[in-house]
């Protein structure tokens, strides 16, 4: 059986785990997820991912426990991957999303408790330290498109503009963009019981089919659009007659 981990709730670091944890509060860390991929067992791992978001130190501490890990990792984003876990999400080997399902990607902000006030010297040094963490902002902006680009190949430019624009993205979309390879139509989990001579068919290949014949469709669609807008010969001839002064004079 695969490892199972579940980045649900606040994405933090492994000091505010602590907290969390105290309250009871839901959240996801990343001695947690080192913990479950250090114990014995199955190589494979399984993500599910529910999560608004976080600390995007924390998440690409996570991001990289699992690319680095020795295992086909799955990931399943049940609810929202926002932020941070949308983050988490491609470090998948392979991504599965619900019909249901949003992946949100946005820029990175800073909570810092500065405020600009004083004499020319205080607000000249508060202009200074505004242009670092603009600058810093943008590192980090650039290092979360690095993730996203590696799942997607997606231009780094358009994620930077996607995340500028706080982009919602439901499964179709992520499936056809790559921030996810499959929607899951079926729990593939589902027991089967059977009472036949014959094998039946396994949900995971169900699955595949529904995939394939989703792309199918949305192929055969673009094909029509795209053989709908050009246009008839008797059109393309008639406007070739216009361009040369060839029409007719009634």
């Amino acid at each position: 059986m695969p490892k199972q981990i579940d980045i649900k709730g606040t994405v933090v670091d492994d000091e505010t785990a602590a907290f969390y944890s105290f309250f009871g509060i839901p959240s996801a860390s990343p001695s947690a997820v080192a913990q479950i991929l250090n114990d014995d067992g199955d190589d494979d791992v399984e993500v599910n991912i529910a999560s608004n978001g976080g600390d995007v130190f924390a998440a690409s501490e996570i991001f990289t426990l699992l690319k680095a890990a020795n295992a086909n990792v799955t990931v399943n984003i049940q609810g929202l991957a926002a932020s941070a876990a949308s983050v988490i999400a491609m470090a998948g080997d392979t991504v599965k999303i619900s019909p249901t399902a949003q992946i949100m990607i946005h820029q990175a902000a800073s909570y810092g408790s500065s405020g600009i006030g004083g004499n020319k010297d205080d607000l000249a040094n508060e202009i200074a330290d505004l242009s670092h963490e603009i600058n810093v902002l943008d590192g980090i902006d650039k290092s979360i498109a690095s993730a996203y680009e590696s799942k997607t190949g997606m231009p780094q430019g358009d994620l930077l503009n996607m995340m500028a624009q706080e982009t919602w993205i439901g499964a179709q979309e992520a499936v056809d963009k790559g921030f996810a390879d499959e929607i899951m139509f079926v729990d593939e989990k589902q027991v089967a019981f059977s009472n036949a001579t014959a094998n039946i068919v396994p949900k995971s290949a169900v699955n595949k089919l529904l995939n394939l014949l989703n792309k199918s469709e949305k192929t055969a669609k673009l094909e029509s659009e795209v053989k709908n807008s050009q246009p008839t010969s008797d059109l393309k001839q008639s406007k070739l007659a216009i361009l040369l002064g060839k029409t007719k004079e009634k």
